[in-house]
């Protein structure tokens, strides 16, 4: 029977920004083939596979994520386990860095040519 599901990372509270690339990996350290995944998300089927790849993960993404590994060794009995839960927090991307950034080499190119206009008026008296 498959047994010891993990997810990899398995960072509890893994908290990412919007936009951030999110791969999980799940995997047993016991079962016999075939070994089937599935993914949970706050306990509801979101996919199937040994990986569950959120190329840019939105807020809806938040919430508790485990893997269910499922074999049925003998073709009647299933055996199932459940993978620890691992947190996703997702949070709304920084755009406060860029906007300053943005207004400071605004402010330093007025400056430069303000101070280019009064030195050309100066030389031209």
């Amino acid at each position: 029977p498959v047994a010891n599901a993990t997810i990899t990372p398995g960072q509890p509270s893994s908290q990412v920004q919007a936009g951030d690339p999110v791969t999980l990996h799940c995997s047993v350290q016991v079962g016999s083939a075939p070994v089937t995944f599935t993914w949970l998300r706050n306990s509801h089927e979101v996919a199937q596979g040994p990986l569950l790849v959120l190329e840019d993960v939105e807020l809806r993404h938040s919430g508790t994520y485990q893997c269910m590994a499922t074999n049925q060794p003998d073709g009647h009995r299933v055996f199932q386990a459940l993978s620890p839960e691992v947190e996703l927090v997702v949070t709304p991307r920084e755009h406060g860095d860029t906007a300053v950034a943005a207004g400071v080499s605004g402010f330093l190119l007025f400056l430069v040519l303000v101070l280019g206009v009064i030195i050309g008026l100066h030389q031209w008296h």
